[in-house]
Formats: C-alpha cells, structure tokens, sequence
C-alpha cells in the first residue's frame, strides 16, 4: 500500500495481528529499568510507514521545512509531537480515507522486532554499516564503527525482516502514547497511559551510543519538545 502526494511517495508495510514479548529480558545488557518485559498481543494488523516522513513529503504538505541536516531524502526532524499531529491532520483533511496516525508504543515495537527476540532486529550486535549511531559507543563491549554525526537518506542503509527501514538509528521516531510504566500482567492493545505530561519516542538517533538503539529501548519527552535527533513515522488507523 501506498500513497503519493505532489510527487512525492510513501510506501506501508502489512504487520499482522500476533503476540510477542515487549521490554526487555532482565539479563539484557544496557537494559534500563522502565523496560519490564510483559506480553503484548496485538488483535488487529496495521499498516506502518516503510521509513521515516522524509523532508520531501513534509514540505509538500506543511509549505516549510525545519530539519538542521537539510536532505530530500532524510528523515523530517526539529519536529514536536504536536508538529507530527498538525501534519497528519492536516493530511487526513487531504485525504481521509488514509486514517493516517502515529503508531502506538506496542505497533512500533512489534514492528521493529519484526518478530525477533534480541537486542536489535538482526541480532545481538549493531554497527554502522547496519544503523546510523555514535559507533564510538558501541553496544556491550561491540567494536567501535565511527559516528556519521548527521542524518542520512531514509533507505541509506539495509531494512528489517518486514521491510522497515531504519527502526534502530538515525532519528528517535515519536510514538502516539503518553508515557507509562509496563504492567506486569499480560495486555491486549496498549494504548499507554490515559494521560501524563510527556510522550514517547523509539529508536534512537544518529547522536545516541548502541545501547539506545535497542528495540526495547524507551525516551521520554515533552510533546511540544524539537531536536535534531526527532521526528516521526505514519501509520494508518482503523
């Protein structure tokens, strides 16, 4: 599925309804505590963007462009939480039937997993061949594979099993939840909390030491909050 916008294309990707095992195990290393592994199962599949907004389709639709590491086909950042909800609604008055969203925290997941069960969606180690980081820092005791220091183009480097490009790395992607503390007790569709004073964002950045870029990794920020290491992918709502 996909959809283009004055020239500019977006392709999703099919993820469909399962269970898995969100957070992390307790003998993960760089865990950080807020990651309490607890199973998820997700009812309905859904559709997610194959990469980041790049800068391309943000300006098509927003008429400006914010991003410090100016590129076409870079990820969008400097862009808030609030930022990400004006571009899609202003999307949806374009074109409703998208039911264009953010992804929950539990889809986002899912999807970077992309049924897998270690730290990173290719296995136990990362480098910068595989995902934009700080390799100076790498993750547990990794071999160090430099720090680009800067955003690249959104399909610059390889995709996980369901074709999602750049899940680890290069831009902390906003998700649509409140933050909130795992259950301990198994959930069906999370949604996070019904309210609270920061949002949450996954992935990692170009700026961020491997063990950042886990999957089960969690940020926290202010929803009116921009940076150069933020901005956001779609996913489409039923």
């Amino acid at each position: 599925m996909a959809f283009t916008y004055k020239g500019v294309r977006q392709a999703f990707r099919w993820c469909e309804p399962g269970a898995f095992l969100m957070g992390s195990p307790p003998d993960e290393p760089e865990r950080y505590d807020d990651e309490l592994q607890h199973q998820v199962t997700l009812t309905k599949g859904f559709w997610i963007a194959d990469t980041p907004v790049t800068q391309a389709l943000w300006e098509v639709v927003m008429g400006e462009n914010p991003s410090e590491f100016k590129g076409e086909g870079r990820p969008v950042e400097n862009v808030s939480w609030e930022d990400a909800q004006a571009f899609i609604a202003k999307m949806n008055g374009l074109k409703a039937e998208l039911k264009l969203c953010l992804p929950t925290e539990a889809q986002w997941e899912y999807a970077c997993r992309a049924a897998s069960t270690t730290p990173f969606c290719w296995g136990e180690q990362i480098d910068s061949m595989l995902v934009n980081f700080d390799g100076n820092i790498p993750y547990n005791k990794g071999s160090q594979s430099g720090c680009r220091q800067r955003t690249v183009d959104v399909k610059e480097l390889p995709c996980n099993d369901w074709g999602l490009y750049q899940m680890h790395g290069n831009m902390w992607e906003w998700c649509q939840d409140q933050f909130a503390n795992y259950p301990v007790e198994p959930v069906i569709d999370p949604k996070g909390a019904e309210s609270g004073d920061s949002r949450v964002l996954r992935g990692g950045s170009w700026n961020d030491p491997g063990g950042r870029c886990r999957s089960a990794h969690r940020d926290r920020r202010d929803p009116s909050r921009r940076s150069g290491e933020a901005g956001f992918r779609l996913a489409r709502g039923h």
